[in-house]
């Protein structure tokens, strides 16, 4: 049974863990005091338990605050990706850059190749990774991003860098080629990619081949060229080709009903 006098000890350590903003240290405090007690924890190993236990706690809350801001789309992971369904696509090379030390070198992965390859499942996977890491991420849809820079088309660059588009350390454009950019669209995403170049990284998924982008960016071939030389410059280019993840749903889908 706890003395009256061990139980205000621990109230008065509790009142001080709170005071200090170490609310999981204190969560965990009774647990690992029990803990301690039971196999004769040294003290300093306890402290470092309780350390432990509350940048553990800040960590995850850190990730989760992250992802929602974020905007990432959920369920899609680095660890669930199916490498084996998609032999185009090097594991060892996504395993590097999963180490995010292209982020830290504001370089560009383009992603390309036919819809339900996996490259937004691997621009998800690899925004998800970069939060762990510490990074600022943001994402979008290419019509949402095309959206946001046009609302803030008149804004001044002092009042334009902190968006998060231009501020984000890494930027995720997912979904890029559906439809062409008109001459504003187009001059107004060249503005973003300028700014971003040497400064901020960014994913790019698309379904057009890089001969393909005079037609995307207003059929304007000087703007193109801006653009890509810009992109490419410091870049990871991976070209996905195979089947379609959905198609092969559909087609067990299918096989399950014919059987």
């Amino acid at each position: 049974m706890t003395s009256p006098h061990v139980k205000l000890d621990i109230d008065a350590t509790r009142e001080k863990l709170d005071a200090l903003g170490l609310g999981y240290a204190n969560e965990a405090l009774d647990a690992l005091l029990a803990e301690a007690v039971s196999i004769e924890m040294p003290a300093h190993q306890f402290l470092e338990r309780l350390l432990d236990t509350e940048r553990a706690g800040r960590e995850e809350r850190r990730i989760k605050t992250m992802l929602k801001t974020s905007k990432i789309p959920t369920g899609q992971t680095l660890e669930n990706f199916d490498f084996a369904f998609q032999p185009a696509i090097e594991r060892s090379r996504i395993e590097t850059l999963a180490t995010g030390a292209w982020i830290r070198n504001a370089e560009v992965i383009l992603l390309q190749g036919p819809p339900g390859v996996g490259k937004s499942h691997l621009l998800v996977g690899l925004g998800i990774r970069a939060i762990q890491l510490g990074f600022s991420v943001q994402y979008y849809r290419f019509d949402e991003l095309l959206t946001a820079i046009k609302a803030d088309g008149d804004l001044p660059p002092t009042r334009l860098k902190s968006r998060k588009y231009m501020s984000s350390s890494l930027l995720l454009i997912d979904e890029m080629g559906f439809d062409p950019m008109n001459l504003e669209e187009a001059g107004l995403f060249f503005r973003l990619v300028s700014y971003r170049y040497a400064r901020g990284a960014m994913i790019i998924t698309t379904n057009k081949s890089i001969r393909d982008w005079t037609e995307l960016i207003a059929g304007d071939e000087v703007l193109a060229a801006a653009i890509l030389d810009r992109l490419l410059h410091r870049s990871h280019v991976l070209n996905i080709k195979g089947r379609s993840y959905r198609l092969r749903d559909l087609e067990e889908l299918l096989t399950k009903q014919s059987a």
